[in-house]
């Protein structure tokens, strides 16, 4: 039976989790908005700044696991503690840099650590320890501190960028995050929880380094497939290229649309704020999402994401006036996290859950490395074109494949047994 101190608890955990996640979210994001002042004072070209990005995206997704690994061993507080200076250190050091080397090194590589090791991956896996029950709407309320990290980190910085320039708000936004995270997995997190029964003990990172909302570490599937065999098949070989092109689009957009609206003569503060809405539409569009796999699985949902794609990049391409900039940027972000809570689903449906940790994540480490390639493939389109409209032609094109992808995957279930 649970104790009440532990249940009282598992709240401080979720109110850290999300906290983390909140700050993880955000400063991500933050380079989509602080893109255009850097390249106006570093006269840097945007596909070099993009590179780094897709630097970034590269080495915070190998360390995923790696992460998940010392979290088994040394456990979070160790890792998330570690991680959190190693994240603040690289944003703040961004302020300082010169050269591009200096960025590559501590954006790109030490940021990278730092936020790869504190993603909704090691997070979600946290969170699940401490809630017996409920695992699915605690991780949901988690997760939920991404998005909404999104909306108000990049809120604040549309605001004050003018003002403050792009160096300081990266030093202040590093030392926002130091502050408010650091305290709390120093005191909130404990090194195991106490009165666990015997699901936790057998959740561990390495297994569930994925965006899962629901873990059930009791079910296996039914052993028809191998790790190599699933690897192998074609359902698996059309999930990972239809989310690789989720993440080329994501990171695309969400890279480059605030440095699109402002070359399209939107100000940069409202700008800003575009990007920073996203993060709110892409709640609604996730809890919605998760709403219709519930009642009608999986691919429906990943094809209406698609189909939501194919129309705004149809507008933008025929228009790129400030209302229809804005609609585009709204509606992108209601399509930007619809398909992270369905990795899981699919895989499940697909090849049971007896690998579920490993399939997902390397699911998600596809989509992550796609989305590092759609931010650097957006700088170069840029300085090759002087604009993103072939960008945007490109990223309709892909929305056509992605769609038909999800209808070549043949709807199936496995049996499951517990």
């Amino acid at each position: 039976m649970v104790s009440k101190n532990r249940a009282n608890h598992s709240w401080a955990i979720l109110a850290t989790a999300f906290t983390i996640l909140f700050f993880n979210g955000g400063s991500r994001m933050a380079f989509g908005v602080m893109l255009k002042p850097m390249q106006e004072d570093l006269h840097w070209s945007r596909s070099s700044l993009s590179l780094v990005a897709t630097v970034f995206m590269i080495l915070s997704a190998l360390i995923m696991p790696f992460a998940g690994r010392l979290a088994d061993r040394y456990g979070f507080r160790a890792v998330l503690s570690i991680a959190t200076i190693t994240a603040a250190v690289g944003m703040g050091l961004t302020g300082w840099v010169e050269a591009k080397w200096q960025l590559f090194l501590v954006f790109g590589v030490v940021f990278a650590i730092g936020s790869g090791a504190s993603s909704i991956g090691l997070v979600s896996v946290l969170v699940s320890r401490w809630f017996a029950r409920g695992r699915g709407m605690a991780n949901s309320g988690a997760i939920a501190g991404s998005a909404i990290g999104q909306f108000v980190v990049v809120s604040v910085l549309a605001s004050v960028l003018l003002d403050w320039g792009w160096r300081p708000s990266y030093q202040v936004l590093a030392l926002a995050t130091l502050a408010s995270t650091l305290p709390l997995i120093l005191i909130v997190l404990r090194p195991r929880p106490q009165g666990r029964g015997h699901n936790d003990a057998s959740l561990t990172v390495h297994h569930l380094n994925t965006s899962v909302t629901r873990i059930e570490p009791s079910i296996e599937g039914n052993g028809h497939y191998t790790l190599g065999v699933a690897l192998r098949s074609r359902s698996f070989i059309l999930l990972a290229f239809f989310y690789a092109i989720c993440g080329f689009q994501d990171w695309l957009v969400g890279t480059h649309v605030v440095a699109f609206a402002t070359d399209q003569g939107i100000s940069p503060v409202v700008a800003g704020y575009l990007l920073a809405t996203m993060g709110l539409m892409g709640l609604i569009g996730v809890l919605l999402s998760g709403y219709f796999s519930d009642r009608f699985g999986p691919a429906r949902p990943t094809v209406l994401c698609f189909m939501l794609r194919i129309a705004v990049f149809s507008l933008i391409i025929g228009s790129d006036s400030s209302p229809a900039i804005m609609i585009f940027a709204l509606l992108y972000g209601f399509t930007f996290l619809m398909t992270a809570p369905l990795t899981p689903i699919f895989v499940a449906r697909h090849f049971g859950t007896r690998h579920l940790g490993s399939l997902t994540g390397s699911i998600n480490m596809v989509h992550q490395m796609s989305g590092g390639l759609g931010a650097f493939v957006g700088g170069v389109i840029f300085d090759s074109f002087g604009g993103y409209h072939w960008a945007w032609v490109l990223a309709l094109m892909l929305s056509v494949i992605g769609a038909s992808a999800v209808l070549l995957l043949k709807d199936r279930s496995v049996p499951q047994m517990a």
